[in-house]
């Protein structure tokens, strides 16, 4: 799935000032990472934010706002936002938020592992 570059260059943008920043491919659209925590993302035309459960149910009273759900299961503390609700300033908002809880969190100073082997994907008997 493609995801829509000039979003992704304006949360570039407010997250540029920060070095603790890494983008990885991720839910068929761009994630950014803060401190190795997801943080925002774009999926298609729209955000997605880690906001944790508290924020997520605050974040959910905001128009354009909504479960993130693309499984047919909603990610608990996990919220889409609509295009429509991601002008210059409400985004800066969103993506503020989103930088804060990735920041309550420990740093994650694990490595990304690849695929398992196939010894270990294999049924245990």
């Amino acid at each position: 799935m493609a995801f829509d570059e000039k979003l992704a260059a304006r949360v570039r943008e407010l997250l540029a000032d920060r070095s603790d920043v890494t983008e990885r491919r991720m839910f068929g659209g761009l994630t950014f990472m803060v401190r190795g925590h997801m943080c925002c993302g774009v999926q298609a035309d729209e955000l997605i934010l880690r906001l944790g459960p508290a924020g997520a149910d605050e974040a959910l009273a905001s128009p354009h706002a909504r479960p993130m759900d693309f499984t047919g299961r909603p990610l608990a503390g996990f919220v889409t936002v609509g295009r429509d609700g991601l002008s210059a300033r409400a985004l800066a908002r969103w993506v503020e938020r989103a930088v804060a809880w990735a920041e309550s969190l420990p740093p994650n100073t694990s490595k990304r592992r690849g695929p398992p082997s196939a010894a270990a994907a294999a049924p245990r008997r």
